[in-house]
């Protein structure tokens, strides 16, 4: 299980998915049989450096023993 502070460090989130869209990392927050419901987690300066943050962000989850990994969404 995945919880996200955002960057604007005004949610906490369990997330279920996360992608890249443009400068923007955006996490599946829940799902039914034909919508998903996506959220910004954090909005950065390229596309290059939100790519940089998903990568840390798997990083985070591979190196983890625990079921529960928490992640704060850098400010840059």
């Amino acid at each position: 299980m995945l919880w996200v502070f955002t960057q604007n460090k005004q949610s906490l989130v369990n997330v279920k998915e996360i992608t890249v869209k443009g400068k923007n990392v955006e996490g599946v927050i829940g799902s039914s049989n034909l919508d998903q419901w996506s959220m910004v987690l954090g909005k950065y300066d390229s596309n290059n450096r939100a790519l940089q943050i998903v990568e840390h962000i798997f990083l985070e989850i591979e190196e983890s023993s625990n079921q529960y990994i928490t992640f704060s969404m850098p400010k840059k």
